[in-house]
């Protein structure tokens, strides 16, 4: 084992999971040339959620973000998180937008797409592995990690083996609610070095406490590469701490590298947008305390927040701990699903409905049903099947990979788009958060007066929209 790896989550995962992906382009900026130089392996910027943020909340363009952050970071290597089919959205999209996005990704600036599915179905990784292997990208498939009958070791061990055949670069062990504990993590990885011939990267966070101890077994296991980020933005729902981990291993074998000095001014330059985004109120101090609720009932962080903020709208909040026994109930139901995005919003919502209505599953939400459909992909455990018989019926079961069920779309996508795409991203943003993108694009024209990038005047009904708006800032208070 030579030194241990660190790709750096301050640009992407850290503000998402601790302050509602509300980190600014221009607040990334001026820490970029001291991040380059710094020598990640390299720096998680996008992907995630920090494309819809960046579309609905921060009026930003992701694809300049992404731009931008290339120029300049230009030595080192950039990373993002795909959603394997649902690319960054929530439901499947056809394989031609699938190529498309990742074509476009590299294309603009991505290094290494880091690819996962929520149900660990690794049909529903194919396009995305084989067109981010098509167009150059560092390709690394993610284990969604969690705990059940179902999922053991010799299920992830199994899990990577297949997915090197598909073409991976590297397996990232993608621990999303913190459950993978310290000795668990030694094992598993130890195992995955010896048994997968590519890198291992581990992906944690320190909800519970325990990321420092997971990371620290796991390099002693022989992991090759690991998640931290910065302090300002560190620890709790977010990675652990950079520079803790560096200082504890320099001297040792697995010495990072990495100049503390350095981290420490890189830090110094995040430190006034936490506290930015503190004020502002996306920063709750709560995200930074222990929380060991995650170990006795597998819910990641995110989802407790929905399962309170659901039962504060039903004026329920009496049966918090009803539903959160119920979740492990459904989730069994259900097939022992990882409770990931989406997953973890389905499965939270129904055991809510569950405990609300007075009766196990006399209502069911559409993407319960979808989910029980095979909508989503295979379920990795057996579904109770009285369970999906209530909720489907006898409509059929998908066993296919749910891909193929869908028409090419791209071409209908970019003609629904209109003129208002002013580029093929565009269209890509449009594919994914149509409602969202059109009124960016609308904005944007608004900010042009009223032309497009080149200059030019787009004849669509969108565009007299807009410019009425113009018209109307114009003349807002004014007499006439």
């Amino acid at each position: 084992m030579s030194k241990l790896n660190i790709t750096d989550t301050i640009l992407r995962d850290a503000h998402q999971s601790q302050a509602a992906t509300r980190m600014r382009t221009e607040e990334m900026l001026p820490a970029c040339e001291i991040l380059d130089s710094i020598g990640y392996w390299s720096l998680e910027c996008w992907g995630g959620a920090t494309f819809d943020s960046c579309l609905r909340f921060l009026n930003e363009d992701p694809w300049e973000r992404l731009r931008t952050l290339k120029q300049h970071l230009p030595h080192t290597r950039l990373q993002m998180l795909f959603r394997g089919q649902n690319i960054l959205g929530y439901k499947h999209y056809a394989d031609d937008v699938v190529e498309q996005f990742c074509r476009k990704a590299i294309e603009n600036g991505i290094d290494v797409i880091r690819i996962f599915d929520a149900l660990n179905d690794v049909r529903n990784l194919e396009a995305a592995i084989k067109f981010t292997k098509k167009y150059g990208g560092h390709c690394e498939p993610a284990l969604s990690y969690t705990i059940s009958p179902v999922h053991n070791e010799d299920y992830f061990v199994k899990l990577a083996k297949e997915l090197v055949q598909m073409g991976a670069d590297s397996i990232c062990i993608k621990d999303m609610a913190n459950l993978l504990l310290p000795m668990p993590a030694f094992n598993l990885v130890r195992r995955l070095t010896q048994e997968v011939a590519v890198p291992i990267h581990l992906h944690t966070h320190n909800t519970t406490g325990t990321g420092d101890m997971t990371l620290l077994l796991a390099t002693f296991a022989g992991v090759d590469i690991v998640d931290t980020a910065l302090s300002p933005l560190g620890n709790g729902t977010s990675q652990p701490a950079t520079e803790s981990l560096v200082a504890t291993l320099q001297g040792t074998k697995y010495d990072t590298g990495l100049d503390l000095t350095k981290l420490s001014e890189a830090a110094k330059l995040f430190r006034p947008v936490a506290a930015r985004l503190k004020k502002d109120g996306y920063l709750d101090p709560k995200v930074l305390s222990v929380d060991t609720n995650t170990l006795m009932y597998q819910v990641p962080g995110g989802m407790l927040s929905n399962l309170i903020s659901q039962l504060k709208q039903a004026n329920a909040e009496d049966k918090y701990y009803d539903v959160l026994a119920e979740v492990p109930r459904v989730r069994e139901d259900f097939g022992y699903p990882p409770l990931v995005t989406p997953t973890s919003q389905i499965v939270g919502s129904q055991a809510v409905l569950n405990v609300l209505a007075g009766e196990r599953y006399k209502m069911f939400t559409k993407e319960s049903k979808g989910l029980l459909r095979g909508e989503y992909g295979r379920l990795p455990g057996t579904v109770n099947e009285t369970v999906r018989k209530k909720a489907i019926g006898d409509e059929p079961v998908i066993t296919c990979r749910p891909a193929d069920l869908l028409e090419p779309e791209l071409d209908k996508i970019r003609e629904e788009a209109g003129e208002l795409a002013e580029s093929d991203e565009d269209v890509l943003s449009y594919a994914l958060f149509p409602q969202v993108a059109k009124k960016f694009f609308e904005d944007r024209l608004r900010a042009n007066g009223g032309r497009k990038k080149d200059g030019t005047v787009p004849h669509v009904k969108a565009f007299d929209e807009a410019a009425e708006l113009i018209v109307e800032d114009l003349t807002n208070g004014m007499t006439l």
